[in-house]
């Protein structure tokens, strides 16, 4: 098994984990018989244990009128340049086009069902479950338990000085709703895994990006889109995923052309095959028909006006979390970063208030 198909058996898990917890939203629910945004899993895995990459450098601050520049700059590490027009770069593109865009994915690219999953999900949902009986449900996966640890223990998400060394002190600590995004965290976080040859820094800004997406995405189909704010945050972890695929594959090809890689033609196909990418996805694991449409609506050349509630609040999402990654890093002053955002469009209170919220982590 290549590493990309044992990262995408991986995020599968994460897609499983898919009610995952945000940065406002609380409470448990009895498990409903209405149909759920994905189909019962049925093979098992086991989750790597996630990496500690140290972060990129800061760089200085800058502009707000420029936010997809600086994201391209601070994760390919070079300053953005158009895609190569040099032959052996186009043929590169294409082999990666047809490689995605083919009638079936292959195995490589193709994230089986797994089976552990689905049980946790329906007990972190589930009022009669208690937190010991989460505790022991999660330490039948021993990784998964030491994953889950160091998530708990990671600026991102620690929300005590005293370090987190038990399961049942990190249930008791975020709740049974922190838990989903920690189960959601632990599962993802190996997929991004720097381990490429070109552009070692993308992964991890990526990672970053898209757990900010996420939460800002859940956040703004709660208070903003009237939608399902689980749905909206599952959208943000595909995107991340398509993300990732898109980059594996294209410095995968560039790998076996013996080539070094070009960024403007990673990005140009990132940008370009993410989307598609992500809903073949989704469609692969049967969710629903509104998941499937937000997805292909995040495709460039889609207006905002054309937008679903559930499309608007992933592309909220994206742009909020992409303000939040650069605060992060010291690119964004916090001041430049709201006055981004009101200047896309953004500028309503909700949104503001789910920037604040970014702010906090972002500082962390």
């Amino acid at each position: 098994m290549s590493d990309l198909s044992g990262a995408l058996l991986i995020v599968a898990l994460a897609v499983l984990a898919g009610a995952v917890g945000g940065l406002l939203l609380s409470g448990r629910r009895r498990p409903s018989a209405a149909r759920p945004e994905f189909a019962p899993a049925a093979v098992p895995a086991t989750p790597a244990s996630p990496p500690s990459p140290a972060p990129p450098p800061a760089l200085p601050a800058t502009g707000a009128t420029d936010l997809p520049r600086q994201l391209h700059e601070l994760a390919f590490g070079i300053p953005q340049q158009p895609a190569s027009t040099d032959p052996k770069d186009r043929a590169v593109a294409a082999a990666v086009t047809r490689l995605l865009s083919a009638p079936v994915l292959g195995a490589d690219y193709a994230p089986r069902r797994p089976m552990l999953l689905p049980k946790l999900v329906q007990a972190v949902n589930d009022d009669d479950v208690s937190g010991r009986e989460l505790s022991r449900l999660i330490a039948q996966d021993p990784a998964l338990a030491a994953s889950l640890l160091g998530i708990a223990n990671s600026a991102f998400y620690r929300v005590s000085s005293k370090p987190v060394e038990s399961i049942d002190r990190a249930v008791a600590l975020v709740g049974t709703h922190g838990l989903r995004s920690l189960i959601a965290a632990a599962l993802l976080q190996p997929v991004f895994k720097s381990s490429a040859v070109h552009f070692r820094r993308f992964p991890d800004v990526t990672w970053l990006h898209t757990q900010f997406s996420a939460a800002a995405a859940e956040a703004y189909a709660a208070l903003v889109a009237d939608s399902d704010p689980f749905a909206g945050q599952l959208l943000g972890l595909l995107m991340g995923l398509g993300t990732i695929m898109v980059f594996r594959a294209a410095t995968d090809e560039y790998t076996k052309a013996a080539l070094p890689a070009d960024a403007g033609t990673v990005a140009e196909l990132v940008e370009q095959q993410a989307p598609g990418v992500a809903r073949r996805i989704a469609q692969e694991w049967e969710l629903s028909e509104r998941i499937l449409r937000a997805l292909e609506e995040q495709r460039p050349a889609t207006s905002a006006t054309a937008l679903s509630p559930l499309g608007a609040s992933l592309r909220f999402g994206r742009y909020c979390g992409a303000i939040a990654v650069l605060e992060a890093m010291g690119v964004l002053h916090e001041e430049t970063g709201v006055a981004a955002l009101g200047s896309a469009g953004y500028g309503r209170t909700e949104c503001q208030r789910i920037l604040a919220r970014l702010h906090k982590r972002a500082k962390a």
